[in-house]
């Protein structure tokens, strides 16, 4: 491969604010697009050699065969475009479908690619044919990036994007509802730089009560690196729906005296006591499950009983679970376990997805 830009490359990141930025603080403006909820990629094409590179600068390729077949289909024949693989379920997207499409072996990937096919949304032009667009301004690399896909077809897209900051808070309301998790604002002067922060993403959060009914340990020793957390559904069963981190490492030691009391060894009558048998098929639904990424990493988990509960933020829900890792608030030892249900949460109002998708903007 032989490109003005070769792998690897860290992507430009964007920096968590609490409000939307508006146009007028930056010279030259601001223009905003939807914060897909997927996996960060920069696209590397030169002829017939694709290379798919993670946020983690890991390759990404193996994993989705069929972006590999569009990129060479719908991209220039030689290009850097920076951008989001996700998979979508109806009108939704589906981070959790996404998830499983990071396998070891090459007959599940195959068979994931056809049953559980992604799309590649792009949103930055870093480069194309010999000239590398890094030092270019933002608006222009977006108004070539429009230029270059118009035309193209699913599974590539390009991001809506908009000028207008009115639409960017209506869009921050009503996307939620087709799986999207924000607005990322880009002012419109910024070149490309690695690894920086010189973007801006607005995220939804929320809290909501939950039962800690067990932890994982922290991966450099005996403190706890993660609470696991439930919510009793409909049928009065405690349904695990993710993990809560966000601690100092003087915290998570605290933690460990903290939850002695409530460790249980014998799992009989623990609500997730079925976990201690799991298999290829419930793995990934269970706290001691193995990484899809490395195959390998210890997500052992040690069970508690059921009797605390803790507050969490959390950005939103994928299906039954919270999206991505909540982050711990407090202890509410005013709330009993029971009261943790699902009823509690703030649902979005269902959006469609093919309304996102269906064009560029401006």
């Amino acid at each position: 491969m032989d490109l003005p830009i070769n792998p690897p490359l860290a992507p430009m990141l964007a920096k968590p604010v609490k409000e939307m930025p508006t146009g007028a603080q930056f010279e030259g403006g601001m223009l905003y697009e939807p914060k897909w909820d997927g996996f960060r990629c920069i696209v590397f094409r030169d002829g017939d050699e694709v290379e798919l590179s993670s946020r983690g600068e890991r390759p990404l390729t193996r994993y989705f065969p069929e972006l590999v077949d569009a990129v060479r289909g719908e991209l220039p024949e030689r290009c850097v475009v920076d951008g989001e693989i996700v998979v979508r379920k109806g009108q939704v997207l589906d981070f959790d479908s996404l998830s499983q499409r990071i396998h070891p072996a090459e007959s599940r990937i195959k068979l994931l690619a056809e049953h559980l096919p992604a799309s590649f949304v792009a949103f930055d032009l870093l480069a194309v044919g010999d000239e590398s667009l890094m030092d270019t301004p933002f608006g222009e690399r977006r108004r070539r990036l429009v230029d270059m896909l118009t035309g193209a077809r699913p599974p590539i897209h390009v991001t809506i994007a908009t000028d207008s900051y009115d639409t960017a808070l209506r869009w921050f309301d009503e996307f939620e509802g087709a799986g999207l998790d924000g607005v990322i604002a880009k002012p419109r002067t910024v070149g490309y730089v690695p690894d920086k922060r010189l973007m801006f993403k607005v995220k939804h959060e929320r809290t909501a009560d939950c039962v800690v009914a067990g932890f994982r340990w922290h991966k450099s020793g005996p403190i706890v690196g993660s609470l696991l957390l439930g919510l009793y559904n409909d049928s009065g069963a405690l349904q695990h729906v993710g993990v809560a981190a966000s601690f100092s490492m003087k915290r998570r030691a605290e933690l460990v005296e903290e939850l002695r009391p409530y460790r249980v060894e014998d799992l009989t009558g623990h609500p997730w006591e079925g976990w201690a048998r799991q298999d290829e098929a419930t793995a990934d639904r269970m706290p001691g499950a193995v990484s899809r990424w490395t195959g390998k990493k210890d997500l052992s988990w040690v069970a508690l009983r059921p009797d605390l509960v803790c507050e969490v933020a959390y950005e939103g829900m994928e299906g039954d679970r919270i999206r991505h890792t909540a982050r711990f608030r407090r202890w509410r030892p005013d709330r009993t376990p029971r009261s943790c249900t699902y009823e509690q949460l703030d649902r979005p109002v269902a959006y469609d997805l093919d309304d996102i998708f269906g064009g560029a903007g401006g």
